[in-house]
């Protein structure tokens, strides 16, 4: 695992224990890009700042500001986090050994940003024994960011904590130039397709080999 230098950490997600579990394994600071209504909530929006997080553009946007921001924590040799199930794990119950399908966008920036040695790096956030509570309606979300259609459902919100828990590190992928080049060309999408799969399928092996 790489001690340093610029990095991306992408992981599954299924609670607020997340991010400080993967700062304690790395043992480094992660900036992560968290839900777009953590910036809005007040205390919250706080927190989120105080932990050197940074929120996503609202859904209904393009995500320039997640791009911009990102570029350039990495080109500062920093450490970024993201979690590219996006907010349906979190509001939805999820079983421990389950994933849901990873959004592209990492992938995007992965290939994007103009950093020498930039390694994406896949954790696995194995739970095998946890707790499951109701912590809150999910239309108060809404209040704060109508624009997420999924807080528009009805239902309670999901808090999980972990118990016992498994972090599994995967092995780096580093993005070489032939892969940025393809990116730059007519197979962009592939290059952002195998990247993404590649992710995922790593993650998920680890997740199987950790929840027990």
């Amino acid at each position: 695992m790489p001690t340093d230098g610029a990095m991306l950490i992408i992981s599954n997600h299924r609670s607020f224990m997340d991010a400080p579990l993967l700062m304690a394994a790395v043992d480094r600071p992660i900036r992560f890009a968290c839900h777009h209504y953590m910036g809005q909530v007040p205390g919250l929006r706080e927190l989120v700042h105080q932990l050197g997080c940074f929120p996503l553009d609202a859904p209904d946007q393009r995500q320039h500001g997640f791009f911009d921001r990102a570029t350039q924590l990495l080109q500062a040799q920093q450490a970024v986090g993201v979690f590219p199930e996006g907010a349906e794990t979190m509001i939805t119950r999820t079983d421990p050994g389950s994933m849901g399908t990873f959004q592209r966008g990492f992938a995007h920036l992965a290939l994007r940003a103009p950093i020498n040695h930039l390694a994406v790096l896949p954790v696995a956030i194995a739970s095998y024994d946890e707790v499951d509570n109701l912590a809150f309606p999910l239309r108060l979300l809404s209040l704060f960011d109508p624009s997420e259609p999924l807080f528009a459902q009805e239902g309670w919100h999901p808090m999980v904590i972990y118990r016992r828990v498994n972090l599994l590190i995967g092995r780096p992928c580093w993005i070489t130039p032939s892969q940025r080049e393809l990116y730059q060309g007519k197979q962009a999408k592939s290059a952002v397709t195998e990247l993404t799969e590649r992710c995922q399928a790593e993650i998920q092996h680890l997740l199987q080999q950790g929840c027990y």
